[in-house]
């Protein structure tokens, strides 16, 4: 039988989504912010206008994206902040994490944001939507980053300390399937790899990436898992299943994510001098016996699943869990963002959540 699941339970829309949404939209703006930066890599789920000047047909500077964000359409494939927006107020910061493309100097000291719409941990994922930045694209534009902050700073040694306290989110690996694997007509991957190889290489991939990632001074670094692909509206159209998941897509990323709180492991054991963690967007998402499966994007979509221009959404945004095809609404990003934060139990996060990694002392 087909899993169904629900990100907004009926009892959850009744006691928590008030608290939760004043405690993210306003808890925390105005203090000292936990960690002294924050920096954000991964795809359209925490892409905040880095695609916007791409040649690409993954953008999302176009309403009715940006249609519940406080300075309306900006680049991010949702129609308020994403989880990494969101993230970063329960961190205490008093503005979103700038893009990669658009961040001076002095904002990159605070962090930067270098996700990207149809990118992957793979180079050639979401090739066929046009430019991308990739997660290794990703790597060296924060290299480069580095180098910025540490001539505002004019000194690495202060750079250095400086970096080992920020929080490094890494959100990652959505399109290596959805825009790679599963369509067998634009990519070979799945004539290459079994659906349990192509989880190994894509896991062994990611692991030299975190580890560039460690080598370029992230210290306390909570890895994503990836959600349930196969109960997105996208894939349960295009596999005719008549509103049911699409188990096998299920299976299949779980075979990815069942390697990464080993990885986490290992790194935190081969890198004693950080604080590596797993996110279980899974868990977080964990079926409801006798819930719906939410089938309808609060929008009108195009044939690739994003929301047609100027398309108008539904007035159930506050109750709708998708706004296109793919993407979540703001509502589902604040669930999925606060038990990030704050787990509910070690399996949302393992060995920490969000909120704990920044109470961690990293040792030089």
């Amino acid at each position: 039988m087909a899993r169904n699941f629900s990100i907004l339970s009926s009892a959850l829309l009744i006691i928590g989504l008030t608290q939760i949404g004043t405690f993210v939209a306003g808890g925390n703006i105005g203090n000292t912010p936990r960690v002294p930066c924050y920096f954000i890599f991964g795809d359209s789920l925490v892409d905040c206008g880095n695609n916007n000047d791409l040649k690409t047909s993954a953008k999302a500077n176009y309403p009715p994206y940006g249609l519940d964000f406080p300075t309306g359409v900006n680049g991010r494939f949702t129609n308020g902040r994403t989880i990494a927006d969101l993230i970063g107020q329960l961190l205490g910061f008093d503005s979103f994490i700038k893009p990669y493309a658009t961040a001076t100097d002095e904002e990159a000291c605070k962090g930067v944001n270098y996700g990207s719409g149809s990118a992957g941990i793979r180079e050639e994922t979401g090739s066929h939507l046009g430019d991308r930045i990739s997660l290794d694209r990703q790597l060296k534009n924060h290299e480069a980053t580095i180098s910025r902050i540490s001539a505002v700073q004019q000194n690495q040694e202060v750079t250095d300390e400086h970096l080992r306290k920020c929080i490094y989110i890494v959100n990652i690996g959505n399109n290596d399937y959805i825009n790679n694997y599963l369509l067998p007509d634009q990519y070979s991957t799945s004539k290459e790899y079994k659906i349990e190889q192509y989880a190994e290489v894509l896991a062994q991939q990611y692991a030299e990436q975190l580890k560039t990632l460690y080598k370029l001074g992230g210290r306390k670094i909570a890895v994503f898992g990836l959600g349930m692909l196969g109960c997105a509206p996208a894939e349960m159209e295009r596999h005719g299943t008549d509103g049911e998941c699409v188990d096998w897509i299920n299976d299949g990323v779980m075979l990815f994510n069942d390697r990464l709180k080993p990885l986490v492991d290992e790194l935190n054991h081969s890198f004693s001098d950080a604080r590596f963690t797993f996110i279980n967007l899974t868990n977080i998402l964990a079926p409801k016996a006798g819930e719906p499966v939410p089938t309808k994007p609060c929008c009108p979509v195009r044939p690739d699943g994003q929301c047609v221009p100027d398309g108008k959404c539904c007035s159930s945004r506050a109750l709708s869990v998708y706004l296109d095809s793919f993407h979540p609404t703001e509502i589902a990003n604040t669930v999925l963002a606060t038990r990030a934060y704050t787990a509910q139990s070690r399996l949302d996060a393992s060995p920490f959540d969000i909120g704990q990694l920044t109470r961690e002392v990293i040792d030089a």
